[in-house]
């Protein structure tokens, strides 16, 4: 591996502090990462619009901004990507979809500006599947993304661009979006860290239902230092979100412990017995119960009551289809796929006593699970229920032998969680006996952030998971 290659595998935190003490410049960063992205991506297929000339541009306008003397913010100079479905100024942005081919926004979304604001410099957009549907990338405009430990294997989704990206050393940063597991999913099978954060932790705007709380914005990177990094600058209030909390985002940046004395785990390696996982992931995850031992921490299996949230879930993710998508499916259903066309027909036959009742159990699962994380710090999670699967397939159709109803089953792991406004961490959980990734799903109280990239990154040191490489140029 070459000096640059290097320099582009290194931890963002790393090449932050590289680049604040001059050691690095940002254009020699951004061109190290423009040279990887022109020879690994073409084989991968995760960044799928790419500005060669404004990246080297805006990384000189960042060394003059420096040598001037004039302040900069916590990820100055550190290239990042966009997922596209993402809104970004003067730069396309298609949420996969042939319908948006040739959309260029005039402004950028708020997670774009608040990375924008911090000093990091976009290079260009991850590819999603089509509308961030589904925990698989791919889509008729762009094609598929592959896994960088096994090409021609799924780099997961909807933000599985992001995942390939990190993996592969394209890019140091990235960010992404979560309903039902689409930070967590492509980072388990990549091997990178993706952070659902509490739901208004990091504000979304502009959205049209700013009220509801099933999909989130938030930070992948390759260790969870990174992603506490990046959260100092995506996290905060903002006036104009409904949801939005009130702490600021630095102190999630403060150093993180490497011990977890007096830690109470709960293990739940089929979520109470809600969802089916394959053999070899369990074997993996077992394997790593004594860490958190190790570390100081009890651990004893056990899990929340989940009652309601499959319908919580269901029901609220199609209502937003429905609003989201449900004109566009009606005006051009020959150029939707047929799973959002699914999805949002299932929201146009609710009423509003399906709403309801979905509300209600919606609560009663938060009041539940509050009272579980008074006995328990944090519990762990298989990250997803399957491995890495081939490209050509859509989704999978059965779990450890038990068949799926429908293109949501299989990332269930994902979306009970979802359901229950925690944050949910996936980080670097150890590897199959012949070399794909597993994700260990770490599951902290609402609210608690902090709690989760704590604990994740304690495990991260211990194991050093995350330190392996895929097997590229």
């Amino acid at each position: 591996m070459s000096d640059l290659d290097e320099l582009c595998t290194r931890p963002a935190t790393e090449l932050a502090a590289l680049v604040r003490d001059r050691e690095v410049s940002a254009r020699e960063l951004m061109d190290a990462h423009l040279d990887r992205i022109e020879r690994l991506n073409p084989e991968l297929n995760a960044i799928v619009t790419l500005d060669a000339e404004g990246a080297r541009a805006a990384a000189d306008a960042a060394d003059a901004r420096q040598a001037a003397g004039e302040p900069i913010g916590p990820l100055h100079g550190l290239p990042v990507a966009h997922k596209d479905t993402h809104v970004t100024g003067g730069m396309r942005t298609t949420w996969g979809s042939p319908l948006h081919a040739e959309n260029v926004p005039a402004e950028d979304e708020l997670v774009v500006a608040r990375l924008r604001a911090a000093g990091a410099i976009r290079v260009g957009k991850t590819n999603v599947p089509e509308f961030a549907a589904g925990s698989h990338t791919f889509n008729t405009l762009f094609g598929a993304t592959h896994n960088p430990y096994r090409h021609g294997l799924s780099a997961g989704g909807s933000s599985g661009g992001a995942a390939a990206a990190l993996a592969a050393g394209l890019v140091p940063l990235a960010e992404g979006s979560d309903m039902g597991g689409s930070l967590r999913n492509p980072a388990a099978f990549c091997n990178v860290v993706g952070l659902r954060p509490t739901p208004g932790r990091v504000p979304s705007h502009p959205t049209a239902i700013g009220w509801s709380q099933l999909s989130v914005q938030g930070p992948m990177g390759r260790t969870v230092a990174d992603v506490a990094l990046a959260m100092s600058a995506l996290a905060g209030p903002d006036p104009r979100v409904p949801i939005s909390l009130s702490e600021p985002g630095a102190p999630l940046a403060a150093p993180l412990p490497t011990e977890l004395t007096g830690l109470r785990v709960a293990w739940a390696p089929d979520l109470g017995g809600r969802v089916p996982v394959d053999p070899a992931i369990t074997a993996v995850l077992m394997a790593q119960l004594g860490v958190f031992r190790d570390l100081g921490a009890t651990v004893e299996e056990d899990c929340p009551d989940l009652t309601g949230a499959d319908e919580a879930f269901g029901v609220l993710r199609a209502w937003l289809f429905e609003a989201s998508y449900g004109d566009l499916v009606r005006r051009h259903p020959d150029q939707v796929k047929e799973t959002i066309r699914w999805n949002a027909a299932r929201g146009a036959e609710l009423t509003g006593a399906d709403v309801g009742r979905a509300e209600v159990a919606h609560t009663a699962l938060y009041q539940r699970v509050v009272e579980f994380f008074e006995r328990y710090d944090v519990l762990l999670a298989p990250t997803t229920q399957v491995l890495p699967f081939p490209v050509e397939q859509e989704y999978p159709t059965e779990v450890a032998g038990v068949p799926q109803e429908d293109y949501l089953g299989w990332m269930r792991s994902c979306t009970l969680i979802s359901a229950t406004g925690c944050p949910a961490l996936s980080v670097p959980g150890g590897f199959t006996p012949d070399g794909l990734p597993v994700g260990l799903q770490v599951i902290g109280a609402p609210r608690a952030d902090r709690t989760v990239l704590e604990v994740g990154h304690a495990f991260e040191q211990a194991t050093g998971h995350g330190l392996r490489r895929p097997p590229l140029g």
